[in-house]
């Protein structure tokens, strides 16, 4: 005798797909409300932003421009930028350094008495291609935007040497009411990682130079962002050096997503908060990059260092006379302007050497400065 199957009744199956239904609802409202409140605090931060840029509009007074270096550990040009500040007015400039958790600029770490105390007192362990590359240059921008002095923030790294005087920069910088930030929009490498959608979408992502000017508007957005840093902070990471053993082994390897944050963070950010059409997309800082291979991953692409022999009048010269920058990826000329006014593109330059700066300061490049007393404590 063999038992019958109970025969599902149509109330049950009522109810089960009732359930069902009722589940599926939850859910959907849960990731819809997750979206909402991400697209909402976006839209927050942006209007917060915006409607806090006009508290900066109405400082009276004598402008200063935020000198803001980036340094490994000590400031091996210090002897250059006291030649370049020697002359200039205190009450137009300030100088912040962020340096390694610790590290102290006084007598025995500095020549310059300019760079005394100027570490901030809050810092963070920086590494290349890390997020902690941002977090420093957010550390230094929100202490800078302290003096409501500070007007614009130029940043800059312990390698880097002005190419004039102070009081050419201070015209140039000041004569422009808009930031220089170089950006592009990047498609030649996969540096965009899909995770970050939809907080970040794919059409505003941008790439550029890490070496940025700002007016204090745009600073104080970089400074608020509470939405696009710690996304970059999950996703934004750069991949360690591939085996080529290991890729035979596992060719997933080579698909990683290879983002370097400091190339990336402020030209994206300014893209989201459509600030992208205020600024001058170019930087004021000259880098020449080493492109003898097409491997934009491999240690060929990498900034060129000037020494002694090669930082010659000619080089210097031919830097100070580039008047344009030409983006590939656009197919786009920037044409280097200052309030509407054509002017040379940059005021900076880097790698220098010790013995490349010294070589600018004999010259005279960056002002009247007797660089024999510097000799004996320099070289």
């Amino acid at each position: 005798m063999t038992k019958k199957r109970p025969s599902f009744s149509v109330r049950y199956v009522f109810w089960f797909v009732l359930k069902l239904l009722l589940s599926l609802s939850v859910v959907l409202c849960f990731f819809a409300l997750l979206k909402l409140n991400s697209q909402s605090r976006q839209q927050f931060s942006i209007a917060y932003a915006r409607s806090s840029l006009s508290l900066d509009e109405h400082f009276v007074g004598i402008p200063k421009i935020a000198f803001l270096f980036l340094a490994r550990k000590d400031l091996p040009l210090d002897f250059v930028w006291w030649g370049f500040f020697e002359n200039a007015d205190a009450l137009n400039f300030s100088i912040y350094v962020h340096s390694e958790p610790g590290f102290l600029f006084d007598e025995s770490t500095t020549r310059s008495p300019l760079f005394y105390g100027r570490q901030l007192s809050k810092s963070v362990k920086v590494m290349w291609g890390e997020s902690s590359m941002i977090e420093a240059e957010r550390l230094l921008l929100g202490a800078a935007l302290r003096d409501p002095a500070n007007q614009r923030f130029v940043l800059l790294s312990d390698s880097c040497v002005p190419l004039y005087n102070f009081s050419y920069m201070y015209n140039y910088v000041m004569a422009s009411p808009r930031s220089f930030v170089d950006s592009f929009v990047d498609t030649h490498e996969g540096r965009y990682n899909p995770k970050m959608s939809p907080v970040i979408p794919k059409d505003k992502w941008r790439k550029g130079s890490q070496w940025i000017t700002l007016v204090r508007k745009d600073a104080r957005v970089i400074v608020d962002d509470d939405i696009i840093f710690p996304v970059f902070k999950r996703f934004c990471k750069r991949r360690p050096p591939v085996d080529p053993r290991k890729i035979k082994q596992n060719p997933k390897i080579q698909k990683q997503h290879n983002c370097i944050p400091d190339e990336h963070y402020v030209q994206t950010l300014l893209s989201m908060n459509e600030l992208e059409g205020d600024v001058e997309r170019r930087t004021l800082t000259y880098t020449l990059w080493n492109q003898s291979t097409t491997d934009m991953e491999g240690n060929a692409w990498h900034p060129m260092t000037f020494n002694y022999s090669n930082a010659c009048p000619q080089q210097i010269r031919e830097i100070k006379e580039i008047n344009h920058v030409y983006y590939e990826t656009e197919y786009r000329t920037e044409w280097c302007q200052t309030n509407s006014t054509f002017v040379p593109c940059f005021l900076f330059a880097r790698k220098f050497s010790r013995g490349a700066a010294m070589r600018i300061l004999t010259q005279g490049l960056v002002g009247s400065f007797d660089a024999t007393a510097m000799l004996n404590v320099t070289l």
